[in-house]
């Protein structure tokens, strides 16, 4: 009896050490994320779209604008696709967009259904007076969107550059990882994530698929951990997973093949592709979705293909630009 007891008692203390714990990174993540998005402002501009402020970044000028559709869960876009615009906005016009809940746009009710999504991004780029044609750089699970919009609005599309992008087939049989972003939750809800960072090599290992960050400068680094930390895992990036599956599906049943010029660009993950069979036909096949179109397997790249071969996607953007 007087072990149990005695067992009872360090399982009640414990019990209450976590909790401790856990209100205390509770407390430090709100005071942390307050002093956060006081210097936490947009780099472009917000716009009225869908009952929300929707964000847009832009620079260059020409007559095609090419269009930047962000992965699923990267929390910042203008960080994520800086190795690029920097190296095409002196050629071309470029926008970057934030969906909902992503970057400076603002959270949203609405659902994350893709045809919802592929709206806004029209009404943002109509609304901040860009002007087709429009050539889409899509980078995993930004696919879906580019495609949808595509669909949708087939004469303001000139080209899609799919940047390990994943095909509409592809999500349609694969269930939704609807766990990961609770994980992201409760890491940063718990301060747990940001109590992470300030150990050495946390950041780097966050940023393993994304070659280290060595394509950024110090300033988008910081800014990279600061809007991860103050928005992953939120309801509109799970909402989006959580509909990954249905998205493709609702994007097979529209058009196939689009009337544009598709170029894939694949990872060979660092000479590994051929351990994700699936994966590897996918990417195979995505040039499907176009009577023109073409694989390039990009050597000594992870998944962010763009942090490891930025010269060889711009150069890519650039020919779907001036066809």
């Amino acid at each position: 009896m007087k072990r149990k007891r005695k067992m009872l008692k360090v399982f009640t203390y414990l019990i209450l050490t976590v909790a401790l714990l856990l209100l205390a990174g509770w407390i430090y993540q709100r005071l942390a994320s307050s002093h956060d998005l006081k210097t936490y402002k947009p780099v472009g501009q917000l716009y009225e779209v869908s009952g929300g402020r929707m964000h847009l970044y832009t620079a260059g000028q020409g007559p095609v604008t090419v269009v930047f559709s962000v992965g699923w869960g990267t929390a910042n876009p203008y960080v994520d696709f800086y190795p690029l615009y920097s190296k095409l906005e002196s050629k071309v016009k470029i926008a970057v967009y934030d969906r909902f809940g992503y970057g400076y746009s603002e959270l949203t009710e609405k659902k994350r259904d893709t045809s919802v999504i592929a709206e806004e991004i029209h009404q943002v780029l109509e609304r901040s007076g860009q002007h087709p044609p429009y050539v889409f750089a899509a980078h995993s699970l930004g696919s879906l969107e580019a495609i949808r919009f595509a669909q949708k609005y087939p004469d303001e599309v000139k080209g899609i550059l799919f940047i390990e992008g994943g095909s509409p087939e592809y999500y349609a049989s694969s269930r939704p990882l609807t766990i990961v972003p609770l994980v992201y939750r409760f890491l940063t809800k718990a301060g747990i994530a940001r109590t992470l960072y300030h150990f050495d090599g946390f950041a780097e290992s966050m940023a393993g698929e994304r070659n280290g960050f060595k394509m950024l400068p110090p300033k988008l680094r910081e800014l990279d951990r600061v809007s991860t930390l103050l928005l992953a895992g939120n309801r509109n990036m799970t909402d989006e997973i959580r509909l990954s599956r249905e998205n493709a599906e609702t994007v097979l049943q529209g058009k196939k093949p689009l009337g544009v010029p598709i170029t894939v660009l694949t990872a060979d993950a660092f000479g590994k592709l051929g351990n994700d069979k699936d994966w590897e036909s996918s990417q195979a096949t995505l040039t499907s979705w176009s009577a023109d179109g073409k694989q390039i397997i990009v050597p000594n790249s992870s998944h962010y293909l763009h942090h490891y071969a930025p010269e060889l996607v711009a150069g890519e953007i650039l020919k779907l630009a001036e066809k």
